[in-house]
C-alpha cells in the first residue's frame, strides 16, 4: 500500500459560511481545482481527496445534491468519484447543510502531473433552488511507495 507523501494541495473557494451566495445549478459548477506533481512517485500511486460544500434553502421537498470529482490529464477529463446526498426537508424554515465527501483514485499509470477538479450540481425540475453559501473546500493528497 502506498505510504510516502508525494504532493498535496488545497483549493479553498470560500472559507466561511455566508461568504458567497451562488445559486446551485443543473450544470455542474466548478468549486475546486488543484494540481499534483507526481513525477517523483513510485509505481503504486494513489490520490486521496475530500471536499465540502455548504448549501442553504427554504426546503419543502427533498433536493438531491451531486458532487463529482474528475481527474484531468493532458486536457482530458475522467470522472473518478460521484456522490449524491439529499438536502433534508425543512419546515419552510431556512435550512443550511454542509456536505462532505471523501474518496480515492488509484492511478494505473503515473502522468507526472495530474489535475483534479470538484463540481457540484442539482437535478433539473427542482422548485426551490438551494444557494451555495460556503464554506467550499477541496483537497487532495498523493501517496506512493
Amino acid at each position: 500500500m502506498p505510504n510516502v507523501l508525494v504532493d498535496s494541495q488545497i483549493s479553498q473557494n470560500s472559507s466561511t459560511n455566508g461568504a458567497i451566495a451562488i445559486p446551485a445549478s443543473t450544470t455542474p459548477a466548478l468549486f475546486g481545482s488543484l494540481g499534483l506533481n507526481t513525477a517523483a512517485a513510485g509505481p503504486n500511486l494513489s490520490v486521496h481527496f475530500s471536499a465540502t460544500v455548504t448549501l442553504s434553502a427554504v426546503v419543502a421537498v427533498l433536493v438531491p445534491v451531486t458532487i463529482t470529482i474528475v481527474r484531468v490529464v493532458s486536457g482530458v477529463s475522467f470522472p473518478v468519484y460521484t456522490a449524491t446526498e439529499t438536502l433534508p426537508v425543512g419546515t419552510l424554515l431556512l435550512t443550511t447543510e454542509a456536505f462532505t465527501i471523501s474518496g480515492a483514485d488509484l492511478l494505473t499509470t503515473n502522468p507526472g502531473f495530474v489535475v483534479y477538479q470538484a463540481f457540484i450540481s442539482i437535478p433539473a425540475g427542482i422548485a426551490v433552488v438551494p444557494t451555495r453559501v460556503g464554506p467550499e473546500s477541496f483537497q487532495a493528497v498523493a501517496f506512493s511507495d
